[in-house]
């Protein structure tokens, strides 16, 4: 039997719905809405559209998106005080930085920007406080995509508590908060990476498997076992037909081609879908599974900060 996809679009749907009163409350109450300054540096194609995408859905769900720009030869030090002019400002509730930054600012520059954000308005979670309150379990601001999966897993009532969660991935951005997400549901995690040894002996005894490598189809049947649920976070562009072939089943192949044809590419996950349909119970697709969630988990931070910034402790309350 086929798994059940997992809609992303339905889930990111119903909290957008949930955020809704609470915004106009919020908006009511303190003579404005939430606000999120977005930086972004330099002219890369794929930033301009994830920043686009971003700005369209906050502002479609009432709360105020800015768009700060830095050119591409704009120094480090630009970048640092732009985000200190947004730490000064009252109005702007969260800041997200848009990575990567121009080459030009150095091999650190992305780590010293995001330690330069003020925590309270680090709606990315990337911020070194923010990562130890998650880490000690009493979580603030929590990095969007790990935070979105979780949200996933919730609404479709698949069980966590003394599950094998594994998770092949150890960046900063989602594998390790990822990790302690699923820790804190009281699974037992496995973190695996580029190093882990026979990762497939590992991986095959998931009860809960997330993707996060950014490597098209890399997950193979071989990878999943007999009714786990795999959650994909990868987004990759695949360009030839050929490997498309190989990603994607007989009624879904077309459309892929014709994506190709229009756009030049196909998105595709970590997880080669069409193997992950035959032995997964649950699975996530790409896209339609958690790109959207994890905007709008920014959305959700955003009002999240905007309330914690005036000691509004209560999630429910304005």
């Amino acid at each position: 039997m086929p798994a059940r996809r997992l809609d992303g679009v339905a889930c990111a749907t119903r909290i957008r719905e949930a955020l809704a009163p609470r915004i106009g409350a919020f908006t009511t109450r303190h003579g404005r809405p939430p606000g999120l300054g977005v930086v972004l540096a330099g002219q890369n194609p794929a930033s301009e559209v994830y920043v686009r995408n971003k700005i369209k859905t906050v502002g479609a769900a009432q709360c105020r998106g800015e768009l700060f720009r830095l050119d591409a030869s704009a120094s480090l030090d630009d970048a640092l005080g732009l985000v200190q002019r947004l730490n000064a400002d009252d109005t702007i509730d969260g800041i997200l930085v848009q990575s990567p930054l121009p080459e030009g600012m150095g091999a650190d520059a992305e780590q010293r920007v995001f330690d330069a954000i003020d925590p309270a308005k680090d709606v990315d979670g990337f911020h070194p406080y923010n990562v130890g309150l998650l880490v000690q379990k009493r979580p603030a601001l929590v990095a969007c995509t790990p935070l979105g999966c979780i949200e996933l897993l919730e609404q479709e009532q698949i069980p966590l508590r003394g599950k094998h969660a594994v998770v092949i991935g150890r960046s900063d951005l989602v594998g390790k908060p990822m990790a302690m997400l699923l820790l804190h549901e009281n699974a037992t995690v496995t973190i695996c990476h580029s190093r882990t040894k026979d990762l497939a002996s590992v991986t095959q005894n998931a009860d809960i498997l997330v993707a996060a490598i950014g490597r098209a189809g890399f997950v193979r049947g071989e990878h999943i076992g007999e009714g786990a649920t795999v959650i994909d976070v990868g987004i990759n562009n695949v360009s030839d037909k050929e490997f498309a072939r190989e990603l994607f089943a007989k009624d879904d192949i077309e459309k892929r081609f014709a994506a190709i044809d229009k756009r030049g590419f196909t998105l595709v996950g970590d997880v080669n879908p069409k193997e992950a349909m035959e032995r997964a119970a649950n699975f996530t697709p790409v896209p339609g599974g958690v790109g959207l969630l994890t905007v709008a988990m920014l959305m959700k931070n955003t009002v999240k900060a905007a309330k914690m910034r005036r000691g509004i402790s209560n999630a429910a309350a304005i």
